[in-house]
């Protein structure tokens, strides 16, 4: 797409703004960007961008700041797409230490996209309603102690310790995830705490007297069956000129840390990535979101999103979001057409 004058000054206002958090003027436009138009010219295309909805006026200056529409515009059409060498070794070097797991890769990441764009970054889980339990195992810790670790057809894995009393021993654990197992596998997440409940009177067949046992596997179950959500960098919002009022930066954190209203926002509808700017977020006008799904093997672990002022900087943002996926895909996508014909295959 070849740039118009019109075109030109609009990524003008957007990257002032972004770095600035100042609205801008025709003549900061001459002055900071050394523009070759009068500025009569460039305040008649102001004009314009703001009849076309890309601009807008505030209510303490004559300048222009850009509006929802103007950043999707830049983000569609006039950012520079380049990611930051230092940026990209950085995350680079992270998925070529193969020893590490899936989700230290997807922790480093975050907090890696954190520190160099200044924003929270986010992890959320698979939702409980997509995944289903694939096993639980008892490993014996001692005489006395054992863990139970349970996992999903996602790779989400909880564990739970237990110290168990005299009269129970690791023999009885291994009985009660024996019937788990053959009553709980398969099982959508969001059911496996009523389906617990359900087998309690059995299971006190197992392990009688003890209800601390079973209380901490379903404790286990309950936190496994809800939504996961890890942040980074919270404290990078308090930077942010849009958050010095202490009652909105409570809603946003807030926001986030409910993982339904969160989960609701992150939809990936586009290339990969979606961009959800200002009034798109509930109540959030100031807040931008930015998501994409991880994927590992072809099949979905989560989201990981970018949270900040709508004033954000896009281009660095969107640029290193993209290059992290593309890093999963090129690491960990390669199982994914050799899963689809195993999947095949079991199913003949």
């Amino acid at each position: 797409m070849s740039l118009t004058r019109k075109h030109q000054i609009l990524k003008y206002i957007v990257e002032y703004f972004i770095k600035t958090a100042e609205p801008v003027g025709s003549n900061t436009l001459i002055n900071e960007y050394h523009v070759p138009y009068s500025s009569a010219t460039i305040r008649n295309d102001m004009a314009d961008l703001e009849k076309e909805g890309y601009i807008e006026k505030t209510h303490t200056s004559s300048g222009r700041i850009p509006s929802s529409k103007g950043y999707h515009f830049y983000i569609d059409f006039l950012r520079e797409k380049s990611v930051d060498e230092e940026v990209k070794y950085q995350l680079a070097n992270i998925f070529t230490q193969r020893e590490k797991s899936v989700d230290d890769v997807i922790k480093e990441s975050c907090e890696i996209l954190s520190h160099m764009t200044n924003l929270a970054s986010v992890v959320l889980g698979p939702s409980a309603n997509d995944e289903h339990l694939l096993s639980v195992n008892i490993y014996a810790l001692s005489s006395n102690s054992a863990t139970a670790v349970f996992i999903t057809d996602k790779g989400y894995v909880e564990n739970k310790t237990f110290v168990l009393k005299d009269e129970v021993k690791v023999k009885d654990l291994e009985e009660c995830v024996k019937l788990l197992n053959d009553r709980l596998k398969g099982a959508p997440i969001s059911q496996l705490v009523e389906k617990m409940e359900a087998l309690k009177p059995i299971l006190s067949d197992y392990i009688k007297s003890n209800d601390a046992i079973y209380r901490a596997i379903a404790d286990a179950l309950i936190r496994f069956s809800s939504e996961r959500v890890s942040m980074f960098g919270q404290s990078n919002l308090l930077n942010q000129p849009e958050f010095n009022d202490t009652e909105k930066l409570k809603t946003l954190l807030k926001f986030i840390e409910d993982p339904d209203k969160f989960a609701g926002t992150l939809k990936t509808t586009k290339n990969g990535v979606d961009v959800h700017i200002g009034e798109e977020n509930e109540h959030l006008d100031d807040v931008s979101v930015v998501t994409s799904d991880i994927n590992v093997g072809g099949r979905q672990l989560g989201k990981i999103a970018l949270v900040g002022p709508t004033r954000m900087d896009y281009d660095k943002v969107l640029s290193a979001l993209e290059y992290v996926i593309e890093k999963f895909n090129e690491v960990y996508g390669a199982d994914e057409g050799k899963e689809e014909e195993d999947d095949e295959r079991r199913a003949n």
